[in-house]
């Protein structure tokens, strides 16, 4: 089993238990079949398509789900975008927890989306981080690339971020920049955090492919733009929201983070409206 059927497996299993669904098992005829139109209460932006449709069809595989629009397009308020059809007891089962995904990720597409139109059309671009939902990051950061962001590293295991923390038990930034050299393959990107305009030179002259900004104020960011001239890339994060985000595209970052991309963002309103055909 994949991590994506786990994590339909473990959402199913939270719900159902080892009973089922009481409720449906008790009140539904077994022979009843129906209809239901996924419908937006919400102006959003779409995501978490393959993880309702695979909610769906592990209850159920001989249930039917078609999409009328596609992952990252925008859905107005009050549009059906999507339909399924099967045994209506199989729909009801699978309804919540296909929905809580559905609306999750396209609640993060949203957010990312309103951050990519605050950002504007110059050259900074918009990243995730690893301030996920434990199990769902796969899932978080395809939500993020379908509002129109990029993912930052996946995990541990495929970047080197250099944070203070490291800094601190490594003694100085350009001895823990140094170990990181030495440790990865030349392909690796070495990335170091910053908090001063010294440690960005000290970064810069250790051989660090980009720099973290962290917490600068808006000045600050512009004056470490103009001092590094472009010799490495600049990503900015802390303290950012849709408000700030044009001023930082002014100061020339070339990325700008947001943990509140996946930590933060507000979970959509999307229902299932069913038709039961008779039995």
């Amino acid at each position: 089993m994949n991590a994506f059927d786990r994590l339909i497996a473990a959402a199913l299993d939270e719900d159902l238990g080892t009973t089922g669904d009481v409720t449906s098992l008790a009140v539904i005829d077994a022979n009843l079949r129906g209809r239901a139109r996924f419908l937006s209460k919400d102006h959003l932006v779409l995501s978490g398509l393959e993880a309702a449709a695979g909610v769906f069809h592990a209850v159920d595989p001989g249930v039917r789900i078609t999409w009328s629009r596609g992952e990252g397009s925008v859905v107005e308020k009050g549009e059906v975008f999507g339909e399924v059809e099967g045994a209506a007891r199989s729909l009801l089962t699978a309804e919540r927890p296909a929905l809580n995904l559905l609306q999750r990720l396209s609640g993060i597409a949203t957010l990312t989306r309103q951050a990519v139109e605050a950002l504007g059309s110059g050259k900074t671009r918009l990243l995730d981080t690893r301030k996920t939902t434990p199990g769902l990051r796969a899932l978080e950061k395809a939500a993020v690339r379908a509002g129109g962001g990029l993912n930052h590293r996946m995990g541990l295991f495929d970047g080197v971020m250099i944070k203070d923390n490291h800094i601190a038990a490594c003694g100085s930034i350009t001895q823990a920049i140094r170990r990181a050299r030495a440790y990865v393959h030349p392909l690796m990107k070495v990335e170091c955090e910053v908090t001063d305009l010294a440690g960005l030179d000290e970064a810069i002259a250790a051989g660090a492919d980009m720099v973290l900004l962290d917490n600068m104020d808006d000045a600050l960011l512009a004056e470490a733009v103009e001092r590094t001239a472009g010799r490495v890339k600049l990503e900015a994060s802390g303290n950012m929201s849709l408000e700030r985000l044009p001023r930082v595209a002014a100061a020339g970052v070339d990325f700008v983070s947001m943990g509140a991309l996946t930590h933060s963002a507000r979970a959509v309103d999307i229902s299932l409206e069913m038709d039961p055909f008779a039995p």
